[in-house]
């Protein structure tokens, strides 16, 4: 067995290593690239001869935290399965220790075992270790359906929305960037209920990259010339991901989103043929018509408790789960 060497590095090209273990777009070197345009990177690597493991991070305010933003749908480790790679981990969260006294890593997936892994990493490595859900992950499992079948067993009054109001808009529907179809989604978002962006441009990045590799589904609805509703999804690996959705709230009555959303299920489960439909984090009430099963995201807290910075945050969290036992024991009597 040979030794394992642990490295950090500043620049994100050193993960092209680790594309084999990227299962989503938030995974792959090039989300990082783009990442790293806007946060300085911190990316932990731990190798073992010809077997890598990575973990791409960031310091933030005395503490490290996971190279993402609020686009990223899950961030995990990079590391191949199996006990090679949990060693790897292992390493990467030991020698973690010489760099803060604090990592805090979310949102993590666990369907696949990342929050697991990641916890028994940290732990094994001597942190004191939180893990808490911290978002929710809507997704639908398309499990061999049409798009009819699907539609089938959606809400009534979703059936009948689209039923009045369909031919009230016309649907573009793309599968290559175009430079026009952004711009009416971005007036749209501005437009919408939506929060204001925080890094557009970055966005725009990303789905011209996608739309480069033939991964991008962009679809606008118009009212009589006018753009209403646009969305932004991607496909790889027979999952679709929808990344950004808004409407005109001055033409919500057009209830042209749901127009746009079925045209949008209906491509890509009859035309690409995709497994799961993925809606990203948050627990909008929405998501449920039109999704099936709901995952938990994680966030795993790691304090090294040989480290007086950590004893505050250690201490606190100590009153709490103790405060939280107590009102448990208070419920039961």
């Amino acid at each position: 067995m040979n030794a394992i060497a642990a490295s950090y590095h500043d620049r994100v090209n050193v993960l092209q290593g680790t594309r084999a273990f990227a299962s989503s777009p938030f995974d792959r070197p090039e989300w990082f690239e783009l990442l790293a345009s806007d946060t300085r990177p911190l990316v932990a690597m731990a190798s073992d001869g010809d077997t890598l493991a990575a973990m791409a991070l960031t310091e933030t305010q005395g503490r490290i935290e996971p190279l993402r933003n609020w686009y990223s749908f899950t961030w995990r480790q990079l590391a191949p399965e199996g006990a090679e790679g949990d060693r790897l981990l292992a390493s990467i969260a030991r020698d973690l220790r010489s760099r803060s006294h604090r990592v805090t890593l979310w949102p993590v997936p666990d369907e696949d075992g990342s929050a697991s892994r990641l916890v028994k990493a940290f732990r094994g490595a001597g942190w004191q270790v939180r893990r808490e859900q911290c978002d929710h992950n809507h997704v639908l499992r398309v499990a061999g359906r049409s798009f009819a079948d699907y539609w089938a067993s959606r809400p009534g009054r979703m059936r009948t929305t689209l039923k009045r109001k369909a031919k009230k808009v016309e649907v573009q529907l793309l599968t290559h960037f175009d430079a026009a179809a952004w711009e009416a989604y971005q007036a749209i978002y501005s437009e919408s209920w939506k929060p204001e962006e925080g890094t557009p441009d970055l966005l725009r990045r990303f789905a011209a990259e996608e739309g480069a590799a033939g991964r991008i589904r962009l679809a606008v609805a118009r009212h009589d010339g006018e753009p209403v509703a646009a969305q932004f999804w991607t496909v790889e690996n027979g999952v679709a991901y929808i990344h950004k959705l808004a409407h005109l709230e001055a033409r919500k009555t057009l209830s042209a989103g749901t127009t746009l959303s079925a045209a949008l299920f209906e491509h890509v489960i009859d035309i690409d043929g995709v497994e799961f439909v993925d809606f990203g984090t948050g627990n909008d009430r929405y998501k449920a018509d039109w999704m099936e099963e709901v995952r938990p995201r994680f966030r795993i807290d790691c304090l090294d408790p040989l480290q007086p910075a950590a004893w505050p945050p250690l201490a606190k969290r100590t009153i709490s789960a103790l405060g939280a036992r107590l009102a448990s024991k208070g419920a039961e009597s």
